[in-house]
């Protein structure tokens, strides 16, 4: 992985992204992550400044590697977590769930490096035209919130559109993944799935068993009535929620009112049953429980041994 663009930029050892996933990515997982080689992230998801600012402080103690921040545009404190993270000098962030717009020049002048997540080309090309260094291209193979687009068919068009670095991610968990992501153009590659389940992520142990067990069919999609999708692992709650989707008797206050507070429901609670578990597709094929420094090194090494002896 020697001479990688999006290492040399970042200060950073090996092309691996810890997604920035809401209620468990926090300041351990991402200090684990960045100690490990990798760039780890916080999740600033719907914190206010104080929260946000109290996860970079003890990520700052715990790791003197680079980590960053992941913005949620749609959150109602997104001023104050721009506001901590420029103040607080982090020098890389990610942004999602909504147009970083408004935010790029004050990001900016603070230097930090800007790296926006896109589901479209579109949106690639408007968020290069403000200035972002790099784009996550990601694919709807991923856990969470989703795009329409598989990443096999996504990052290739962002990267002949775009002239800078794209990071591929969805539906990767090992070498094979990232050396596919390689082929198509990507210069590194960001993982949620694979490190809910490293031994340093501090979600629930009833969530992190259920993606230990899952298999290739177990998650499904939900809330595309709403506008903003979310891919999840089957259970009691994405059921109902699927069939009173699927009634015309139900309004979107409903399913708004289903789906608040279900991620932290299982992520923190450990209720695996009516909570959202969100996962990628990839979870069939997360089936061990490793540190973060085994999960980077092993993907990083088995992604060169493939394009090795590809030629």
């Amino acid at each position: 992985m020697s001479n990688n663009v999006i290492c040399e930029m970042l200060g950073i050892r090996y092309p691996v992204f810890q997604g920035g996933m809401a209620w468990i990515a926090d300041a351990e997982l991402a200090a684990a992550v960045s100690n490990a080689g990798g760039l780890g992230l916080i999740a600033a998801m719907n914190s206010n400044g104080e929260q946000l600012r109290e996860q970079i402080k003890k990520a700052k103690e715990l790791t003197d590697k680079p980590f960053g921040v992941n913005l949620m545009l749609m959150s109602p404190y997104i001023e104050e977590a721009v506001q901590v993270v420029c103040e607080e000098k982090i020098a890389i962030v990610t942004t999602g769930a909504g147009n970083p717009a408004r935010f790029m020049e004050q990001l900016k002048q603070a230097n930090v490096k800007v790296i926006c997540v896109v589901a479209s080309v579109a949106l690639a090309i408007m968020v290069e035209r403000m200035g972002a260094s790099a784009v996550i291209a990601e694919g709807c193979e991923s856990g969470g919130h989703v795009g329409d687009t598989t990443t096999m068919a996504l990052v290739p068009q962002v990267v002949d559109a775009v002239k800078i670095p794209v990071i591929a991610a969805g539906g990767i968990a090992d070498g094979r993944g990232m050396a596919a992501a390689y082929m198509l153009g990507a210069k590194a590659v960001q993982m949620g799935t694979r490190f809910l389940t490293a031994k340093e992520c501090n979600v629930h142990e009833n969530y992190k068993k259920k993606v230990l067990a899952a298999k290739d069919r177990d998650t499904i999609v939900t809330g595309k009535s709403l506008g903003h999708p979310v891919r999840a692992l089957k259970n009691r709650m994405t059921r109902e929620f699927q069939e009173k989707e699927a009634s015309p008797l139900t309004t979107p206050e409903e399913l708004e009112k289903m789906g608040a507070g279900a991620l932290r429901k299982a992520a923190i609670e450990g209720d695996v049953k009516y909570g959202s578990c969100m996962c990628g597709q990839i979870a069939g094929l997360v089936n061990s429980e490793n540190t973060c420094k085994e999960i980077i090194e092993g993907i990083c090494r088995d992604a060169e041994k493939i394009m090795t002896s590809c030629g």
